[in-house]
């Protein structure tokens, strides 16, 4: 026979991400599953993420970094009135800035998908009317045009969307206020950090964790 058909073993994707996916501790966040409720310590900022959308979990070192780096500002006395998360996948950046502090967080992703996601996600852990999202590229939407500026914006994305986002950036974030990057390998920060310099946002804090590193950078 000129061609051969090998049966592959069916896989419950499901339940194999809910073996691979434990919680996560990320200074006063904890990112679980549904299956993992009953491990959510006390004292904690619990953020509920359905493990059959893998992404944006808090187990990829940039969604931890990002978390550890609202962990540290909020440390620090920062109060964040004003936030986006742009490409914000499941949501739990923009989820993590509206359990510790008031008012309505906005997120936006590219992708309809996305956007239902962290929509079902902001669902879960009861925070609808807090978290508002929206399907847009960059700052490209009514909603964040009439919020701006911000105080704080998170971008979890790549190193070229972040350095064409940088000119955007400048005119979106307050003075003062702050972005939390990622989405980069350690040796793409740099110039990460030149474009935004060169828009008016220097550095404040640049983190690794393995091979992805998170930059907390303010606005002059």
């Amino acid at each position: 026979r000129p061609f051969a058909i090998s049966e592959l073993p069916e896989t419950d994707w499901v339940a194999r991400v809910r073996r691979e996916l434990m919680p996560v501790e990320a200074g006063r966040f904890f990112v679980y599953g549904s299956h993992d409720a009953d491990k959510v310590p006390e004292g904690c900022e619990p953020l509920l993420i359905e493990a059959a959308m893998a992404f944006g979990t808090g187990h990829h070192g940039t969604t931890l970094g990002c978390l550890r780096a609202l962990d540290q500002l909020a440390n620090g006395g920062f109060v964040g009135k004003n936030v986006v998360d742009i490409g914000c996948g499941t949501a739990v950046l923009g989820m993590g800035a509206a359990r510790i502090w008031p008012g309505v967080v906005l997120a936006s992703d590219i992708d309809e998908v996305a956007v239902e996601v962290a929509e079902a996600n902001v669902l879960a852990n009861d925070l609808v009317g807090r978290v508002k999202c929206v399907e847009a590229a960059g700052f490209g939407h009514p909603d964040l045009a009439a919020a701006a500026p911000f105080d704080l914006v998170f971008a979890n994305i790549l190193k070229a969307p972040l350095i064409d986002l940088a000119p955007d950036m400048g005119r979106h974030i307050a003075p003062g206020g702050y972005a939390i990057l990622s989405g980069l390998l350690n040796e793409q920060a740099d110039d990460v950090i030149a474009a935004y310099a060169e828009n008016g946002i220097a550095l404040s804090l640049r983190q690794e964790i393995g091979e992805w590193t998170t930059l907390t950078l303010q606005k002059s």
